[in-house]
């Protein structure tokens, strides 16, 4: 069991330092992070200008699934977590112009719950 896990480690190791070794790869992986990260951003920001609806209304449904189960859940963390260290793999790399995008996304989508409640409050 250890050593399956152990190959699988090493294995995604190999692949992961193909991606990051090929310039080109490496710049469409970080722009594929960066535009999932925008596009949560967007969504959370979007969720964020609309107050929330009354319990029980459609609306509501949609707003609980799309705000507080996926942007605010597990996936949001997930894609925050993956882009903050996405840039800083990128910044060990020197590729400052692709890290600091990444992070700050990052770091705005695990955020997202609180700014939903400001931004709701001020619209």
């Amino acid at each position: 069991m250890i050593q399956q896990i152990k190959e699988k480690i090493i294995k995604l190791k190999t692949k992961l330092s193909k991606i990051f070794s090929d310039p080109d790869k490496s710049r469409k992986f970080g722009l594929g992070i960066v535009a999932a990260g925008a596009t949560l951003l967007i969504a959370g920001t979007a969720a964020a200008f609309i107050p929330v609806p009354a319990a029980g209304s459609f609306a509501f449904d949609v707003y609980d699934v799309a705000v507080n189960q996926l942007l605010n859940g597990p996936i949001g963390f997930t894609a925050g977590v993956g882009a903050m260290v996405f840039g800083g793999a990128m910044a060990i790399q020197q590729k400052i112009s692709l890290a600091i995008p990444c992070i700050l996304g990052g770091a705005l989508i695990m955020t997202a719950d609180t700014m939903t409640q400001t931004l709701g409050a001020i619209f």
